[in-house]
């Protein structure tokens, strides 16, 4: 799942990800621009994904990251792996990945690394 949290209404990055996992052969679901961390929850687990990517642009990472995990965690489904992207300085990158943040992706990182990254580190649940 490629998802929007938050007010950042950028969504190109987001967009061209997720075409890059279609392409790769994953399923997607793209959930849109300006979900909350509840609705990104919800929809990963009716979906069944095995992976939440969060796309920010915005400022908000910390906070909208942290908040769907620990939705993710209320919800017994701790083991839909969370991965991040977008304008993330370094030393929250750091910061995010101590928290449970598998991996975060980014400007400039290959389409081609992502995909990999993924089909190298995420397993069916």
């Amino acid at each position: 799942m490629v998802a929007k949290p938050g007010l950042d209404g950028h969504d190109r990055g987001a967009r061209i990800i997720a075409r890059a996992y279609r392409d790769a052969g994953f399923e997607v679901v793209y959930t849109g621009l300006h979900q909350t961390p509840e609705e990104i929850v919800e929809a990963a687990i009716q979906e069944d994904v095995d992976m939440i990517g969060l796309s920010s642009l915005a400022g908000a990472h910390k906070y909208l990251f942290l908040r769907t995990m620990e939705l993710l965690k209320e919800r017994d489904a701790e083991d839909i792996v969370v991965v991040g992207g977008g304008i993330i300085p370094d030393h929250d990158v750091t910061w995010l990945k101590k928290q449970g943040v598998r991996e975060v992706f980014t400007p400039g990182t290959p389409l081609d690394a992502v995909v990999k990254w993924v089909g190298e580190n995420i397993k069916p649940r």
